[in-house]
């Protein structure tokens, strides 16, 4: 009894992770730059806490000298540290516009004119009649 509910637990198993592994169709170009414009949004807004965190460990900082200098306590020399650089405002990144196909984009020449019909092997007797009697 125990060894058909293992094998039946293992069969479910089994059959449950193989649709887990089932291949995804690939992202429509709508799909990919909404992915994009949403990596681009979370890497600013990890900018940002980085901005903010540096703000307040300055403050604090700030805090701790003003008050260890009020209460009488030397306080050794400040170490050098970069300043906080604020990321600004998120601009969105400018969309991809669309590439035509190279029939559509007008890149190349446009077809001339014709002013003969187009070559064939046609017998001369047919381009060139004999002239009447």
């Amino acid at each position: 009894m125990k060894q058909t509910l293992i094998l039946q637990g293992a069969l479910t198993l089994a059959l449950a992770s193989s649709s887990a592994f089932a291949k995804l169709p690939p992202l429509g170009p709508e799909a990919q730059a909404k992915a994009a414009d949403t990596a681009a949004r979370t890497a600013w807004s990890g900018k940002v806490d980085a901005y903010l965190l540096c703000k307040a460990q300055d403050q604090v900082a700030a805090k701790y000298r003003a008050s260890a200098q009020a209460a009488g306590k030397t306080v050794p020399a400040a170490p050098a540290t970069p300043a906080c650089a604020d990321p600004g405002p998120y601009v969105a990144a400018a969309a991809p516009t669309e590439a035509k196909p190279i029939e559509a984009s007008g890149a190349h020449s446009p077809a001339p004119t014709a002013a003969s019909p187009p070559s064939a092997n046609q017998p001369s007797s047919e381009v060139h009649p004999a002239p009447k009697k």
